[in-house]
């Protein structure tokens, strides 16, 4: 269980089943082998991981300036996949904390940028992953909408 990727999916499952505290752990942990061991990428995914633990944790600010430089950072570097993935997450902080305007923006660049990415693509593997990560964000998109045209009615 020492493998970043095995490490990776063990943040996610403890995560899932709401062990947070394990997998606070666990993230911290993968977070540091990827800086030692794995790429720049590699660390950028794990810190969007360790984020996420935050958001369950219920350490929104936490997890929003994480995210924010995650973001950034990926900008920096044309990483537009993971770009993606810390937008994606960042809105479901903003939604959770009930922030819809900057939600939906997030979950838009998101989606803009998993289009772009499925246009860039030709391998089968990558556009069948891509598509269901667009299709996540196109969710999102749908759902916020909906709450917001929902706040705006009772106004």
């Amino acid at each position: 269980m020492r493998s970043l990727a095995a490490l990776n999916e063990k943040v996610s499952l403890l995560r899932l089943v709401g062990r947070l505290d394990e997998a606070w752990d666990v993230a911290n942990e993968a977070a540091r082998q990827a800086r030692f061991t794995g790429s720049r990428e590699d660390l950028l995914a794990a810190r969007i991981r360790r984020a996420q633990v935050m958001q369950f944790m219920g350490r929104f600010d936490e997890a929003l300036t994480e995210l924010t430089t995650c973001v950034d950072e990926a900008a920096v570097h044309d990483w537009f996949r993971l770009q993606a993935f810390a937008l994606q997450h960042r809105g479901k902080v903003y939604f959770d904390q009930d922030l819809l305007d900057e939600a939906l923006a997030d979950f838009r660049a998101a989606a803009t940028l998993r289009e772009e990415l499925l246009e860039r693509r030709t391998s089968t593997e990558v556009a069948d992953s891509t598509d269901d990560e667009l299709e996540s964000s196109l969710i999102a998109v749908a759902v916020t909408e909906s709450f917001l045209d929902e706040r705006r009615r009772g106004e």
